[in-house]
């Protein structure tokens, strides 16, 4: 029998099933727009908004453009960064969850002792000679050589620690605890108290001047203070006090002998160990910002300012302050910086979601950053997750089932 034209054999008629050919079609779709979904929800993790988190920031020409240098991370607080003087592509990030480890500057991390360095780590460095890296956690205060993280003896005042300082000397370290400062001359490994401070008075920040065997900078009471003898004693070097006190205190990367402080929204510098002080242009744009670090260049044209409104950049010496916002965190707070020892242009900041007082009351309760979660709101999470789970599994089985009664119907020998 001939088709229509006299061409070819006729067909067999085809049962018609109306609404049967929609159904994998349905399902093709489903499957479709489920991938799109998770295409959609990667892209957005993986350029993520920078304000939705904290994070790290680097800048090659001393803040004047910043890209994120933690691929792949999405954190909550990083609180701290140390750059290996050895190797400037080696990086350590304390986070209010330990410690993270990058070796490819920071293209790729890894988390570090975990099962040992536990909740918020505020405090991190290297030795000069980049052989040995000590950090202090909630758990405690550690020491890092070839044989790993071990943990180093320190008294229990020691933590939460404000910084860690690597003196000239590699078995030299200062240890600026919540508000005392201990030491270790054998490397990290016992840490004591260091007489001479008033038991009343409070240390909130501390550096230790390049060069030098004992000199020491820190903030006491508000007030920039000066130590010839590794801390055992201190004089007043006339800059802060109760009505303005200073916010921190840093030395410079190029002048030994030069020191820079923040209160009041004012940047101050001494080019004699602070002998004598001078303003730095004008007054941030945010007057009651509170400075976390700073950076200058040799000339002291061109300052980089880290706060809790976020990063600030000059390039007249302070005249005029602009504040950094390309891709770059904002309406967050910024922690503080440092700087490459091999390249003072490199500079790198930390951002943290939630505000550094708030982690800071958490690591001195020794509570973990979780517990801000009530149990009810976590419960209800989970319970969601898993409403959402076993509805999947419900549809896909009925859209399996439906599919399966539709071929049986589209071919009745296969059902017998």
């Amino acid at each position: 029998m001939r088709g229509a034209f006299g061409v070819g054999p006729v067909s067999p008629p085809r049962p018609l099933h109306p609404g049967i050919g929609k159904k994998p079609i349905g399902l093709r779709r489903l499957t479709l727009w489920l991938a799109c979904v998770v295409s959609l929800l990667a892209g957005s993790a993986s350029a993520h908004d920078a304000s939705s988190y904290g994070g790290v920031f680097r800048s090659r020409d001393l803040g004047a453009a910043w890209l994120n240098a933690d691929v792949g991370l999405f954190l909550n607080a990083a609180l701290v960064i140390a750059v290996d003087p050895r190797d400037s592509s080696h990086l350590l990030v304390g986070t209010d969850l330990g410690i993270l480890s990058s070796r490819n500057g920071g293209r790729s991390w890894v988390p570090e002792a975990r099962d040992l360095i536990i909740g918020a780590v505020f405090a991190l460095a290297f030795s000069p000679d980049g052989e040995l890296a000590m950090c202090a956690a909630a758990s405690g205060v550690f020491r890092r050589d070839r044989d790993g993280w071990l943990r180093a003896e320190a008294p229990e005042s020691a933590i939460p620690a404000r910084a860690l300082v690597a003196g000239p000397a590699n078995d030299r370290v200062y240890l600026l605890g919540r508000s005392r400062l201990f030491a270790s001359e054998d490397g990290g490994r016992t840490y004591a108290v260091v007489p001479g401070l008033p038991q009343m008075s409070e240390m909130t920040a501390l550096v230790a001047i390049p060069g030098s065997a004992d000199i020491l900078a820190a903030v006491i009471d508000g007030q920039a203070m000066i130590s010839h003898d590794g801390g055992r004693t201190w004089r007043n070097a006339g800059f802060g006090g109760a009505g303005a006190p200073i916010d921190t205190i840093a030395t410079d990367a190029t002048r030994p002998q030069r020191i820079w402080a923040a209160a009041g929204g004012r940047i101050v510098v001494s080019d004699d160990l602070g002998s004598g002080w001078h303003s730095v242009g004008r007054s941030l744009p945010e007057a009651r910002a509170r400075v976390r670090g700073i950076a200058a260049s040799a000339d002291a044209t061109t300052l980089v300012v880290s706060s809790d409104r976020g990063i600030y950049r000059s390039g007249d010496g302070g005249e005029t302050w602009a504040p950094k916002e390309d891709n770059l965190p904002t309406h967050i707070e910024a922690g503080p910086l440092a700087r490459d020892p091999n390249d003072a242009g490199v500079i790198y900041a930390v951002f943290s979601l939630m505000p550094y007082a708030e982690v800071w009351r958490m690591a001195i309760e020794g509570g973990n950053l979780l517990a801000r979660i009530e149990p009810i709101s976590l419960a209800g999470g989970l319970s969601f997750c898993v409403l959402v789970l076993i509805g999947g599994c419900l549809a896909a089985r009925h859209l399996s089932r439906r599919r399966a009664a539709a071929h049986r119907r589209a071919d009745p020998a296969h059902g017998r």
